[in-house]
């Protein structure tokens, strides 16, 4: 076989910002749990009435900091906001109980699930993976991670231009932090450096080239984003 043209491949790892400790938190894999608010279920067609979780992912570098400036995503008419705290793991493990899996937190941020919503229905009808309407770049916006373990009864909402869009509070999740841990853990073995978005509100709507985005959990700071007009 001849000899590749072309070099190794050469990249960084991704580094998601830690407040106040002048250090960053390397990113492994980034875990979504889809409808884990009620009320969001419902407006996605589905029955909230405490289904065995469901699970995607991302990859690592779909993360983007806050603050950022966004090109609009390429091959989508509807793009969607979904506002979420998002848990940052510093410990690992497998097949966990809830209680054991909480100790694997190392601190809490928000981030946004940003949706193709038109891909991602399309790929619904046909019985296709999401991957092509939750995995693109720039997907997972994140704020700063705050040490320390989630906040279990905090307000959470979402800002489009100024205009809250989203609202709701933490304790509304179908599924609590140490409870979504412990079924991801019993699918794959979790590790340090992984990101777990928690599920969304009710209000997931669309963002438009030009408008801005800001999303917030109560005790932690904000993300923002504006995409490009």
């Amino acid at each position: 076989m001849p000899a590749s043209p072309l070099p190794l491949p050469q990249y960084a790892p991704v580094l998601a910002e830690v407040q106040g400790k002048g250090a960053v938190f390397p990113v492994r894999r980034i875990y979504c749990v889809g409808q884990n608010y009620a009320e969001h279920a419902r407006e996605m067609g589905s029955d909230p009435d405490r289904p065995s979780p469901f699970f995607f992912s991302k990859p690592a570098d779909a993360l983007v900091p806050s603050g950022s400036v966004l090109a609009f995503p390429s091959r989508t008419e509807n793009l969607h906001h979904e506002v979420e705290l998002v848990v940052a793991l510093g410990g690992g493990g497998h097949d966990l109980a809830p209680e054991d899996a909480e100790a694997l937190v190392f601190g809490a941020a928000v981030g946004f699930d940003m949706t193709r919503r038109d891909l991602q229905a399309e790929a619904k009808a046909k019985g296709r993976p999401w991957d092509m309407a939750k995995g693109f770049d720039a997907s997972a916006p994140l704020g700063p991670i705050v040490p320390g373990l989630p906040p279990r009864d905090a307000a959470i909402h979402c800002e489009l231009d100024g205009v809250v869009r989203q609202q709701g509070d933490i304790a509304q999740m179908i599924w609590s932090v140490p409870e979504i841990l412990a079924h991801l853990s019993r699918y794959v073995p979790l590790a340090p450096g992984d990101l777990v978005f928690t599920g969304t509100p009710a209000g997931v709507g669309p963002v438009r080239p030009g408008q801005r985005l800001r999303g917030e959990v109560a005790g932690l700071p904000p993300v923002e984003v504006r995409y490009q007009a």
